[in-house]
């Protein structure tokens, strides 16, 4: 068993919290984001497919979504950075009795609304959304989902049947974006009593030709959005890059100039919502970066188009892959950005993406990486 050893952050620190196939990492920088300090392996041997930082309400605390062969999957959380971590029988997200699922995964943890400071939503799979108003002490099901009447047709792509992405409005507090795989993107306007698919113009490129374009069932990678411009979106597609100007009720190709619109990776920067970031894959039969260059995309311009950002990263024999939760940009200026790979291999930017450096090259398989700035 490797020795695991803890960081400690101050105020203007970064973190980046890194969920692999074998446990959990915490990384500590200070703003210059030149060398980093890592703790962990945390859970050692469990899979860790999502993480999050809590700091409202003078919290700062660390989830980390555990997989476990004797607890399954469960939350488990940390006030001191990762020295200590509650038991699993502390939180508990799991299907009421009445209902006919079992908790397979959980996949997502996100903080609420601007104001709901004990608020935080978790996506799992099978597809439901849970919430918590009390900081994660108890969980419920969001029902409004859960009952949706096309719950019983959604139908598992690749990774399963998960809500994978939580995006919220800022602008609204009862207005709220998930992502299933594979069902698509459905929104609540009412606080999660009702949902609507909101997926017109996003393709479904599994399906035979005249279906290609159905209300519900693609298979949504990602969505992001920006704080100052909550209505604008941007979708990462199976097969498909798209951005939307009104809140998901119509989408728009923009796959202008990339070498694949197949991937899973989607960031915006949180200092310029004009920027997007993806990270493109040769196909969904061959899961890894195209012509085995590491390159990373990024627009200036709504999609219009997008250029290659290759400086640090390699170009040669670079057959990468980077999961949906692979990327994640922290908030100081100029904007660090960062991304995890299947091969264990961590990469960082701290120029907004103009040139990279590795992080860390042998960490077990990346599927979640994450950023905090402490305060």
């Amino acid at each position: 068993m490797p020795e695991t050893k803890h960081v400690d952050a101050a105020s203007g620190d970064v973190l980046l919290l890194v969920g692999t196939m074998k446990g959990a990492f915490i990384l500590r920088s200070d703003n210059a984001r030149e060398t980093w300090d890592v703790g962990g392996p945390y859970f050692p041997g469990r899979a860790i497919y999502a993480m999050a930082y809590d700091d409202r309400n003078g919290r700062k605390r660390l989830w980390a979504a555990v997989n476990s062969s004797f607890w399954g999957s469960y939350l488990s959380s940390s006030d001191d950075y990762g020295k200590t971590w509650t038991e699993p029988e502390t939180y508990g997200v799991k299907f009421p009795e009445d209902t006919d699922s079992s908790l397979k995964q959980i996949w997502q943890i996100a903080k609420g609304h601007p104001g709901e400071d004990d608020t935080l939503y978790c996506g799992v799979e099978p597809a439901a959304l849970f919430k918590s108003t009390d900081a994660g002490a108890s969980w419920a099901l969001v029902k409004g989902l859960y009952d949706h009447p096309h719950r019983p047709q959604w139908m598992p792509g690749g990774g399963g049947l998960c809500l994978h992405t939580i995006l919220l409005d800022p602008s609204d507090p009862k207005r709220l974006f998930i992502a299933i795989s594979t069902a698509g993107v459905y929104r609540t306007d009412d606080g999660g009593e009702s949902w609507q698919p909101r997926n017109k113009g996003v393709r479904a490129q599994f399906l035979p030709p005249d279906q290609r374009f159905p209300e519900w069932g693609q298979c949504v990678h990602k969505i992001v959005s920006h704080p100052s411009s909550p209505d604008r979106l941007f979708l990462q597609n199976h097969w498909g890059l798209y951005r939307s100007d009104d809140a998901g009720d119509s989408w728009n190709d923009v796959a202008n100039g990339v070498p694949s619109d197949f991937g899973f990776a989607m960031e915006i920067d949180p200092n310029d919502a004009n920027n997007v970031f993806i990270i493109p894959m040769e196909s969904d039969e061959f899961r890894c970066t195209p012509e085995g260059k590491m390159r990373v995309y990024r627009t200036r311009n709504d999609g219009q188009s997008w250029e290659a950002l290759t400086k640090g990263l390699p170009q040669e024999n670079a057959l990468e892959t980077v999961l949906r939760d692979g990327m994640s940009a922290d908030t100081l200026k100029p904007t660090g950005i960062y991304f995890g790979t299947r091969n264990g291999k961590l990469f960082g930017s701290s120029d907004g993406g103009d040139s990279w450096g590795a992080i860390q090259e042998s960490l077990p398989p990346i599927v979640c990486v994450k950023t905090a700035v402490v305060q």
